[in-house]
């Protein structure tokens, strides 16, 4: 089987050089056709995407990886989604790579964004030839806005709610404390004014196309949120969920009483649902996966198989497995589709 020198790789569209969802075996600088993919547990899935992929700084990633002494074993090009450009996947094997750090995906996220590019660092990824689970957080990962926040603006009572907000993400107030203590400011609050808000609720961009290929492919979904039920439920139709966990406001005549009603859906909780579905399903961990933006997801993203941070907090970004950092969430496709 003919090899041929990755450097001398013309700059042109990748998919004129690689057979697409086909593994290439590289060695010493060669690379040539192979007849299997490399084995999962063997070592680890480094994936490189974006719309500006070229040959050029493919092989500017590589050359990082073989100076950082990481030498990639394998390479392959595969195309998720009709959407989506094609990306690249490389395998790595384990014996240079022992342990999956946060300093090594900070290192590599660096090296991909110098090139206007996002990767990401997979051991044994989740995969949508299998059934599966996705768990999401609502509040700016599958909707773009905070809903507290923007029902807060509607009566008038932002300032006071982003005070208690403050104190929370500063680990002065417990999440369920500053929950009570924030709905607690919208009491009276009428439901008419708000209708408008959950009848239109801004879906994160891809969120509505990626649902609906995980559910042509048998994945359950579900919501997480520590968010409200009276907007979660608005999003059971168009992301087709087969679930949704999240706190539910009181109301009396129409109208919000500043209270909410049972337990709190907290960080513990989340990560409670996301064990329930999957020991309800019988599915194994690696077919589970957690996505959210907030330190209140941390706990169910530990839990998955694999946790996704969502245009997710530097904190967030920085524990979990993977990172959508710019762009649609469709791209978590590339995450769950690597040839194997």
């Amino acid at each position: 089987m003919p090899t041929s020198s990755l450097v001398q790789l013309p700059d042109h569209d990748l998919s004129h050089i690689f057979t697409l969802a086909k593994w290439y075996q590289i060695e010493n600088g060669q690379y040539e056709l192979s007849e299997r993919a490399p084995e999962a547990y063997s070592g680890v899935y480094i994936t490189l995407f974006g719309e500006q992929l070229t040959t050029a700084k493919l092989q500017n990633f590589l050359a990082f990886l073989h100076d950082s002494k990481w030498p990639v074993s394998a390479i392959c090009q595969y195309h998720p989604h009709p959407a989506l450009p094609e990306a690249m996947v490389m395998f790595v094997k384990s014996q240079y790579i022992l342990t999956v750090t946060e300093q090594l995906k900070a290192q590599l996220r660096e090296a991909a964004h110098s090139l206007c590019l996002q990767t990401a660092v997979l051991l044994n990824p989740p995969t949508t030839t299998k059934r599966g689970l996705l768990v999401m957080d609502m509040d700016s990962t599958a909707i773009k806005i905070e809903c507290i926040d923007e029902i807060a603006r509607l009566a008038n009572v932002y300032d006071e709610v982003a005070e208690v907000t403050a104190q929370a993400m500063a680990g002065q107030l417990e999440f369920s404390e500053s929950l009570h203590q924030r709905v607690s400011k919208l009491e009276g609050v009428k439901l008419s004014l708000i209708q408008a808000l959950k009848s239109d609720l801004p879906l994160m961009e891809g969120v509505q196309a990626l649902c609906a290929h995980l559910k042509k492919h048998n994945w359950q979904l579900a919501i997480a949120s520590g968010g409200f039920t009276w907007f979660a439920e608005a999003l059971q139709a168009p992301l087709q969920l087969d679930a949704f966990y999240a706190n539910e406001l009181e109301i009396k005549d129409n109208s919000l009483t500043g209270k909410v009603l049972g337990d709190i859906v907290d960080a513990q909780k989340k990560a409670d649902i996301l064990n329930m579905l999957a020991n309800e399903l019988e599915l194994p961990k690696a077919q589970t996966v957690a996505m959210g933006d907030g330190a209140n997801d941390l706990l169910m993203m530990a839990q998955a198989g694999l946790g996704i941070a969502v245009h997710g907090k530097p904190k967030v970004v920085a524990q979990a497995d993977a990172a959508i950092c710019e762009g649609s969430l469709l791209q978590v496709l590339y995450l769950l589709s690597i040839p194997q």
